[in-house]
């Protein structure tokens, strides 16, 4: 059930009318309503890993209790394993079982000794990655006497599977999600109004953006021999804002359905394109996961404190546990570690590079380089193995020549099943994102969009205008972040 489908837009309309209509001030029966309502959106992509879900948050549920409740350090430490134990367990199982068995039988190949090749092929279930995190932030902050436990069992429930943000984050925190769902809920107009904001642009990012340049890429990214120069180097830059506009649109949509129920989710991006450093970039991309392994990984490993090579250290096993969370493949370490290095380098380059006077060339040198980065960093991401991922960075250079003509390219273009005025409209609605976010960070465009009526509701009916106009309709195109 994507959020960009008529089905969608009826299973929202009944739950909004039976929460605020039928169960309004009742708080418990809208936990029930949102805990059956998440239950029944998970299983409409496969109702069998709903148990996933039921054991995971069983699991944390007790252990939170019983952490609490117990007298020594020993005791806390025995519980708070067994939940790590079962939740990495089930996500080590589920998502990560066949990528090391394969590899282990390429390993045992490699050494001449027989294996068998029959072996159980296992289904991901849909955003396990991200509830697991959820529901084990709760267990690990009860630990470190950061909150309570709650008695509760419907509200953490609730907590766990609440279906806005479920298969796809943010990844949020218990003691910021859970008292919302413990504590009373009013409906805030004002509030509600800015969700619904919010879900027009997440749509706009989504279905204009993010669908139509998905075309271009996965033309060029599922046969990458084929393509040279030009068409690589424009489909790789197209990725890097495909999968901006999918993600931080789901983000947008998420939070403002959480609005409209009564809940307030974490901001999960804040123009990261416009960073001027990697560490700037992932302080603002999919920042409830940056902060998640910041305060769970990071900080016990040691995070700043100790030697440089230390803190190096910490930096280079975090983000290869970040890439491994995004999938069971080489290119997901690869790409964490790549990160890592980066930033490893970075840091220590930073302080000369802050040295310079902040000026418009300067920042203009800084977003460019840290974008360049981060689109070469995109290409391990998107590509199926490393060889792929060589052979496109191979590419991107060669044969540029052949793209100084316009008849050229048209020719190259259409062989792709595109045309000039495709990628011309592209260029344009990445423009006008840009154009968009960079007002989001001006204080005085966003004073004048502020007091500024007709400006508002011009801006919101022209994204309107593109959804229903340009905006793609096909249930292929899942959200990117949905396989992880």
């Amino acid at each position: 059930m994507l959020f960009n489908s008529l089905e969608f837009v009826f299973f929202f309309l009944i739950v909004f009318f039976l929460y605020w209509f039928i169960f309004y001030k009742k708080n418990q029966l809208q936990n029930l309503l949102i805990l059956f309502s998440s239950y029944i959106f998970y299983a409409w992509w496969d109702w069998r890993f709903l148990i996933l879900i039921i054991i995971s948050s069983l699991t944390d549920y007790l252990s939170g209790l019983n952490i609490q409740n117990s007298k020594t350090k020993t005791q806390k430490k025995v519980i708070l394993g067994i939940s790590l134990f079962v939740n990495v367990g089930i996500l080590f199982f589920f998502k990560y079982f066949n990528f090391f068995i394969d590899n282990f039988l390429i390993l045992l190949e490699s050494l001449n000794i027989s294996s068998n090749k029959n072996l159980l092929e296992i289904i991901l279930p849909i955003g396990i990655s991200f509830y697991t995190f959820q529901s084990l932030s709760y267990t690990i902050d009860i630990y470190n006497k950061k909150m309570n436990a709650t008695k509760d069992i419907i509200a953490f429930f609730a907590f766990v599977a609440f279906f806005p943000q479920l298969v796809a984050g943010p990844i949020e925190r218990a003691k910021n999600l859970l008292p919302q769902f413990i504590s009373s809920r009013k409906f805030d107009y004002k509030f509600a109004i800015s969700g619904c904001k919010l879900i027009l642009i997440g749509l706009f990012k989504k279905m204009v953006i993010a669908d139509n340049l998905s075309v271009m890429v996965d033309t060029v990214y599922a046969s990458p021999e084929n393509y040279l120069g030009f068409p690589t180097l424009i489909a790789t830059i197209f990725f890097a804002f495909q999968i901006y506009c999918d993600f931080s649109g789901y983000s947008d949509i998420a939070i403002g359905l959480g609005r409209l129920l009564g809940f307030k989710l974490i901001t999960n991006f804040r123009t990261p394109y416009f960073s001027k450093s990697l560490t700037e970039f992932w302080r603002n991309w999919h920042i409830s996961l940056s902060t998640w392994f910041r305060d769970y990984i990071y900080i016990p490993l040691g995070g700043n404190k100790g030697s440089k090579s230390r803190i190096s250290f910490n930096l280079m096993i975090t983000f290869l546990l970040s890439g491994l969370w995004h999938g069971a493949n080489w290119t997901f370490i690869f790409w964490g570690t790549f990160h890592g290095l980066g930033i490893v380098i970075e840091k220590k380059i930073l302080k000369w590079v802050n040295r310079l006077k902040s000026n418009f060339l300067i920042d203009f040198m800084r977003i460019s380089l840290t974008f360049s980065f981060v689109c070469l960093a995109w290409i391990l991401f998107r590509s199926e193995n490393i060889y792929e991922a060589i052979l496109i960075i191979n590419n991107l250079l060669i044969d540029v020549s052949d793209f100084t003509s316009y008849d050229t390219m048209s020719l190259k273009f259409r062989g792709i099943g595109l045309k000039p005025n495709d990628i011309a409209f592209s260029f344009f609605c990445i423009t006008l994102l840009l154009m968009i976010e960079l007002g989001s960070k001006n204080e005085k465009i966003l004073k004048v969009f502020k007091n500024n009526k007709f400006y508002r509701v011009t801006f919101y009916y022209l994204l309107l205008i593109f959804i229903l106009f340009f905006g793609t309709q096909n249930n292929a195109n899942n959200f990117i972040y949905f396989q992880f």
